[in-house]
């Protein structure tokens, strides 16, 4: 009876044991995710502030060496790759306007793994330049379809595919 109650005891702790590593093995894996989540938050939401200032050396970083931009508008696409590309083509977009600003909405990350993700986001651009000498404002309604590698433990943008659902355009004072 002695030996029985023993090997119960050995059991109970072996298995409470074993539930502790499978928790903090779970918890871990929990903590890991949210961080990769917030990491990639920080990336989207970066690249509209850096639009906003036109400081397009440091937002083209947050791409890979060969990223992807899709940008779809009226159901037509045009395609930028690599970030030499990327530059020229956002510096020369920017360049039209004296006031740029991101107005963030909601973003799901729909895909997650150790080193790739998949996001949605949305977001209101509205833009502020001079056309036939009036000062019109642009604001695009935008959703970011967006695909992650992680890179020496950073995420980045590898494609975005950039649909443009809405366009409004009107004279300001």
């Amino acid at each position: 009876m002695k030996n029985l109650l023993t090997t119960l005891v050995l059991l109970a702790i072996v298995s409470l044991t074993y539930a502790q590593k499978m928790d903090n093995k779970n918890l871990e894996q929990r903590v890991n995710a949210i961080e990769d989540k917030m990491a990639i938050k920080e990336v989207v939401d970066v690249f509209s502030n850096l639009a906003d200032t036109k400081e397009i050396d440091k937002q083209v970083l947050l791409f890979t060496e060969d990223g992807v931009v899709e940008s779809i508008t009226n159901g037509q696409s045009n395609v930028l790759k690599g970030r030499e590309q990327l530059k020229q083509a956002f510096s020369g977009f920017l360049s039209n306007f004296q006031i740029v600003y991101h107005q963030k909405g909601q973003q799901t990350i729909d895909e997650l793994t150790e080193n790739t993700a998949k996001t949605t986001s949305y977001c209101r651009v509205i833009l502020v330049g001079e056309l036939d000498g009036k000062q019109m404002k642009t604001t695009l309604y935008t959703i970011y379809n967006d695909s992650f590698v992680k890179q020496d433990d950073k995420w980045l943008i590898a494609h975005r595919t950039s649909n443009f659902v809405w366009r409004e355009v009107e004279e300001v004072n």
